[in-house]
């Protein structure tokens, strides 16, 4: 029987049901690691998606990432069921679109909000998980960001921050939690989400035009960098990596 790469691992993902997320949660699966993943509201989708990866042993919890109590429980479950944490993805996040002139649409409430998911969620996850992580002796954080943290250009201003937000605490846990837990930045442009499949088609495909590679990226393609993290770039640590197309280049 052929070795699989992330055999007699677990991997905790937020976010998991997502469509970024789900495809994660397959690679994982399918390179033989043990999937925890979250959800928030999508139940259907993540039964779904629990009952469709290979392999045996993975689960889903209901949980926001606000809420660190429930991560804390989350740690305090796997640790339990698992006795490990080798990976830990933070794929949970939220956003609209706001034009970015609009400064009065981005009212302190929804900034609050975004900032509390997208940013502390984050960090509270990996908080969270510290101590697992750094028992495996070589754990991963993977934070999905956005080439939005790099050029501006995204759903909203607070958006952008916010994953420029991201790829900052990426580099500074890397240093900090080194050597034991390495953390990396996965850095997509726009993916072609059911989300975004559900914008102005002309939109789109501006966004299409507008990349070097002429398309948008697929879900697939997030999760296969993720796992390249996992397995191959062993030495990575502190960085962003882009899975854009190429669009900062036009």
């Amino acid at each position: 029987m052929q070795h699989q790469p992330m055999e007699g691992t677990v991997a905790v993902v937020t976010g998991g049901s997502g469509g970024i997320g789900s495809e994660i949660c397959r690679h994982l699966a399918q390179a033989g690691a043990t999937v925890v993943f979250t959800f928030h509201r999508r139940e259907q989708e993540a039964q779904r998606l629990q009952a469709s990866l290979p392999g045996a042993g993975h689960w889903a919890k209901q949980l926001s990432v606000d809420d660190s109590a429930a991560l804390n429980l989350l740690a305090t479950e796997v640790a339990s069921k698992h006795g490990r944490c080798d990976v830990l993805v933070n794929c949970a996040g939220t956003t609209r679109f706001v034009p970015h002139s609009d400064l009065e649409a981005l009212d302190d409430r929804f900034i609050d909000d975004l900032f509390r998911v997208n940013w502390r969620g984050s960090f509270a996850a990996v908080r969270a998980f510290k101590a697992l992580l750094q028992a495996a002796g070589s754990g991963l954080v993977v934070n999905i960001s956005s080439i939005a943290g790099v050029t501006g250009m995204g759903s909203n201003v607070a958006y952008c921050a916010s994953k420029a937000a991201l790829d900052c605490m990426t580099k500074s846990l890397a240093r900090a939690l080194a050597p034991g837990i390495r953390v990396v930045s996965v850095s997509p442009g726009l993916v072609d989400t059911e989300f975004v499949r559900g914008l102005d088609q002309k939109w789109r495909d501006e966004q299409a035009a507008r990349t070097p590679l002429g398309r948008l990226a697929r879900p697939e393609e997030v999760a296969a960098a993720v796992l390249a993290v996992a397995t191959a770039l062993s030495y990575s640590n502190g960085c962003i990596i882009p899975v854009d197309g190429g669009r900062p280049l036009s």
